[in-house]
């Protein structure tokens, strides 16, 4: 059975009092494994008890939508990709807020797959063949593999024979299990979390390389959302490991919990886009 992503918005209506305000919309990406809509519901309950709120989770096929959603206010928080959180907006739009914790740090790598009975074992061996990217402002599917060949000199439109987009980690992992494609790149978190649940898809992959460490996806806010509104959905997300409804969402999610880091955290992603820049001037700018 195919991975797929549930792209839908909703809502979830608890059996205690919240607060006739609108409700705190909170957009996701494929940055988490969103298949479970039953997850969802129950940690959108979660959020509501301690925010005393309704809380809509909004989800989107491509980080840009999110980004879009977000900047135009339509959202409140967002879980987004550690590339578009360190792009230039002008004027800026959101703020970082949290950012989740993974085997002990906040930081997660970009895996570059193959087929399990490839005879690739180094990225070079790639070239000419068909790679999966995952989308086009994902770092670990996308900017990472770029920054590779901007070493090179290279861009993926010379360096392989064709490329193409699945808008989701756990469908680029799928495509090279299937042989779709000849390589991938993927999020660490997600092919992770995939071995765990679904050990047949990544036991048909093989991972050739493994990429420097970077900041974990962080959550944001909206600019335009209240302080104390980004105050308490920050400590409900910072305090969900100390009681034991929280930590069952977070085994659910594979995290150990969520944590206070500074902006320096994705200073590894800014350098690879920098480096790409030097090759392909014409993409998005890195804030400082």
């Amino acid at each position: 059975m195919r991975l797929i992503c549930l792209f839908l918005i909703f809502w979830i209506t608890p059996g205690f009092a919240v607060s006739a305000e609108p409700p705190i919309r909170f957009g996701l990406t494929a940055v988490i494994l969103t298949d479970n809509i039953r997850f969802l519901d129950k940690w959108s309950q979660y959020l509501e008890v301690k925010m005393g709120r309704k809380v809509e989770f909004v989800l989107r096929r491509s980080y840009q939508e999110v980004m879009d959603l977000l900047v135009s206010g339509a959202i409140d928080f967002a879980w987004i990709c550690g590339y578009p959180y360190v792009q230039t907006r002008k004027p800026e739009s959101l703020k970082l807020m949290t950012v989740p914790v993974y085997r002990g740090a906040p930081l997660y790598f970009s895996y570059i797959i193959v087929p399990h009975n490839s005879p690739y074992k180094r990225f070079s061996d790639l070239k000419g063949k068909i790679f999966a990217f995952s989308d086009p402002d994902s770092n670990s599917g996308f900017l990472y593999p770029q920054s590779l060949l901007a070493k090179q000199g290279a861009k993926p439109e010379t360096f392989f024979r064709q490329t193409f987009f699945t808008f989701n980690h756990a469908e680029t992992v799928q495509a090279v299990s299937e042989q779709v494609a000849d390589g991938g790149a993927v999020d660490s978190y997600i092919w992770e979390s995939l071995a765990a649940i679904k050990p047949e898809v990544t036991e048909k992959t093989r991972i050739i390389k493994k990429s420097p460490s970077f900041g974990f996806p962080p959550i944001v806010s909206g600019l335009r959302v209240d302080a104390d509104t980004v105050k308490l959905m920050k400590s409900t997300l910072e305090n969900m490991n100390q009681d034991e409804n929280g930590k069952a969402l977070l085994a659910k999610l594979k995290l150990d919990g969520f944590g206070d880091y500074p902006d320096s955290l994705f200073d590894g992603i800014r350098a690879n886009l920098k480096a790409i820049q030097r090759i392909t001037p014409d993409v998005l700018a890195v804030t400082n």
